[in-house]
């Protein structure tokens, strides 16, 4: 009997190695690759639930802090050095960024660049992709005035063509601070995204008539975010607004 069981037993392993080889010959193997994008995935999601406030998705950027319910029980001249030390720690394409930050981080020691980076970085997905859906509710609490309304006049021509967009946000590659500086005490911001989309418009008739709706495309823009910073009632407002939009040198 035991030889009879040992036997069936070795017959059913044998049997459901056999599955799992072809199991995996059909669905393939997991790649760093397919890693790397359930990873990339999974930390927009995180990056997207901390944008939430109060239960209610944020419209805008919203830079974290660290104590929620107001400022932290520190003196100023530590909260300042505090936010200095963040400050420097921050890699920059050019001194005078460091200069610049540190000049926001006198009207708030709670700015943090890489925090801020981040919160541009889950706003440009949402702007670029609202637009593409010609979003335009989505898309006014995002932008100033000016911005908006370039953006709304582009749709509306788009729309009088009889243009569609299909869009597929791959990911953002990089995101760095070209520029920081105050002025009258406004923070402004220029942010250089390079993201990865899949872009094509299509005409009435459905056809392609730019872009490809098969290829990933390498996408630079240069965006400035401003936020005001000039008084307690001001910071009390973590939200910063797309104000100017350049294409890349």
């Amino acid at each position: 009997m035991n030889g009879q069981f040992d036997l069936l037993t070795i017959i059913s392993l044998v049997v459901a190695a056999v599955a799992i080889l072809k199991l995996r010959s059909v669905l393939g193997h997991r790649t760093d690759e397919d890693d790397q994008r359930v990873e990339r995935l999974k930390t927009r999601e995180r990056e997207a639930a901390a944008t939430q406030v109060d239960g209610k998705s944020a419209d805008v950027i919203t830079l974290p802090r660290r104590n929620p319910d107001g400022p932290e029980p520190v003196q100023p001249d530590a909260e300042v050095n505090d936010a200095e030390t963040r400050i420097r720690a921050y890699m920059v394409v050019d001194p005078s960024v460091t200069e610049g930050l540190l000049e926001v981080a006198k009207y708030d020691p709670h700015f943090e660049p890489n925090a801020f980076v981040n919160g541009a970085s889950i706003a440009y997905e949402m702007i670029v992709s609202e637009f593409a859906d010609g979003n335009r509710k989505a898309l006014k609490d995002l932008l100033s005035r000016e911005v908006y309304d370039g953006f709304v006049a582009a749709i509306g021509e788009r729309e009088a063509r009889g243009e569609v967009v299909d869009q597929q946000f791959v990911g953002i590659k990089k995101a760095e601070i070209l520029e920081a500086e105050m002025k009258g005490g406004v923070a402004f911001m220029t942010v250089r995204f390079v993201s990865e989309l899949i872009n094509a418009t299509r005409n009435r008739a459905g056809d392609v008539i730019a872009g490809d709706p098969q290829k990933i495309k390498d996408v630079t823009d240069i965006w400035t975010f401003s936020r005001d910073v000039s008084n307690p009632r001001a910071l009390s407002n973590p939200n910063w607004r797309l104000v100017a939009t350049q294409a890349p040198n």
